[in-house]
């Protein structure tokens, strides 16, 4: 049996590394045939990615790992005015190294019976597509995000065309192709108003999205259906493929990981009755300003509700957990003890899978919707930045899974007050509502699309009996 090799060039960041490098184990699991190279770029500033890259290595055979050799990166004030400009730039350095490590693959198999058959390239590393060409290699895109912002990519090149500058926060709402509502300009994510080059990243990566042969997205087609029925109406796009939930479900390794720390995180929740406990976490580079701290924990103990909140703060190069006394509302731990559990690394997988979490306080990044999708466990809207925003949107307007309180708040923006917090939080932890009903509706048909027959299942086998066939025609 003629065996077969997928080069995959995964995004720079743990959440991009981890949603591609999961792709590539529910591919392995597809098809024994197969093995795959995943050509790994290293971020100076989040140091945790080697110690995931590491652990997977040693636990999936048919995946080599390559460590691309260092570069030097884009200059940190450049991360500061536009983290996307920045990504893009780091990626575009990498073009000679993966031009390189490809060469020595190819020539490395030219007397073997593997043959290359495809090139899998993260949304952020289409700038590779060119490499991939080079080689014959068909390339496809894989979008971490859902198939909502893929929409939005998809439209922005034309949008570009009749209107070559940055929207404005002013902008009427606008039908977006693939989204049922009108989408208002101030739920878009933060690059399309960019200055300073995060509109241009932006657009000069939806551009080649109509050079892939197949674009992977990671949803299902029961939760986005409306959207995906827009792609295949379109002849200009190439065969989208919804392969989703793509999950990282063991969990993160973190450097802040303090074992005494999570043994008393999960003894209090097996302690606390099923569904009673609101979660709030908002990623690994979530913060808030003092202000904004003192109305979320204001609000959550307005609420009334248990909860477990996993603090981080802000301009801290360790992002560690250390006083949130100088933040927090006087009196407020002597207040809520017992109640409550404040901290600064939270295991958010092992978290949202206990019984005893009923709600989900979000920054709706997709990763941290996805999970809470497989949970059952409704999500709060707080988005803070990059396309959390749009998430919001699409979880609340479009899809009813998910209740509103903010959809368009962002680092620097007004506050969410805590009447706002106490009154979202009351009503997603409310035990008969539509919400909840229909979230744990959607996580039960999250799990059985990536089952054997499933829709995620067969769009996969779909996308590599067609990755060599193409192959084949090269």
């Amino acid at each position: 049996m003629k065996k077969e090799e997928l080069i995959f060039v995964p995004g720079p960041g743990f959440g991009h590394l981890a949603s591609g490098l999961e792709l590539a184990k529910r591919l392995l699991d597809h098809d024994d045939r197969l093995s795959i190279t995943a050509l790994v770029m290293n971020v100076p500033f989040i140091p945790s990615i080697n110690s995931y890259t590491r652990s997977l290595a040693a636990s999936q055979p048919r995946i080599k790992l390559v460590d691309l050799p260092q570069v030097d990166p884009p200059p940190p004030e450049l991360l500061t005015i536009s983290p996307e400009a920045y990504i893009c730039d780091f990626v575009e350095s990498y073009i000679p190294h993966v031009k390189t490590t490809v060469t020595d693959i190819i020539s490395s198999l030219s007397n073997s019976d593997v043959r290359v058959a495809g090139f899998i390239v993260d949304f952020f590393c289409v700038s590779m597509i060119d490499i991939a060409n080079e080689f014959s290699l068909p390339p496809y895109i894989f979008v971490t995000s859902n198939a909502g912002f893929l929409g939005l990519m998809l439209n922005l090149p034309k949008r570009h065309d009749e209107i070559s500058e940055e929207m404005q926060m002013s902008d009427p709402d606008s039908l977006v192709p693939g989204f049922f509502n009108p989408v208002p300009a101030r739920v878009l994510p933060d690059a399309v108003f960019n200055k300073h080059g995060g509109y241009a990243a932006y657009v000069k990566v939806a551009q080649r999205f109509k050079d892939g042969k197949g674009i992977i997205v990671n949803t299902f087609a029961e939760l986005e259906p409306f959207v995906l029925r827009s792609f295949s109406d379109d002849h200009r796009i190439p065969p989208v493929y919804p392969v989703g939930p793509v999950l990282h479900l063991k969990g993160q390794p973190h450097p802040e990981i303090n074992q005494d720390q999570l043994d008393k995180i999960m003894k209090w929740l097996d302690e606390q009755p099923q569904s009673s406990v609101v979660f709030l976490c908002f990623g690994s580079f979530g913060s808030f300003s003092p202000p904004q701290v003192k109305e979320i924990a204001l609000g959550i103990e307005q609420s009334g509700f248990r909860f477990l909140w996993s603090m981080r703060f802000p301009h801290s190069p360790s992002n560690q957990f250390t006083n949130p006394e100088d933040v927090l509302p006087e009196g407020f731990l002597e207040r809520i003890e017992g109640r409550g559990i404040m901290c600064g690394w939270a295991p958010q997988v092992e978290v949202l899978a206990h019984r005893a979490i009923g709600g989900f306080v979000s920054h709706c990044g997709w990763n941290s919707i996805s999970e809470s999708l497989w949970y059952g466990v409704p999500i709060v809207t707080f988005p803070i930045y990059a396309e959390q925003q749009l998430n919001a949107f699409t979880m609340v307007k479009e899809l009813g899974l998910s209740v509103e309180l903010k959809l368009d708040s962002r680092v620097g923006g007004d506050l969410v007050t805590a009447d706002e917090m106490a009154k979202s939080v009351i009503c997603v932890m409310q035990s008969d509502s539509e919400v909840r009903k229909k979230v744990k509706e959607m996580s039960e048909k999250g799990r059985k699309a990536v089952m054997d027959g499933g829709s995620s299942f067969t769009s996969i086998t779909q996308l590599i009996q067609d990755i060599y066939n193409r192959k084949q025609l090269i």
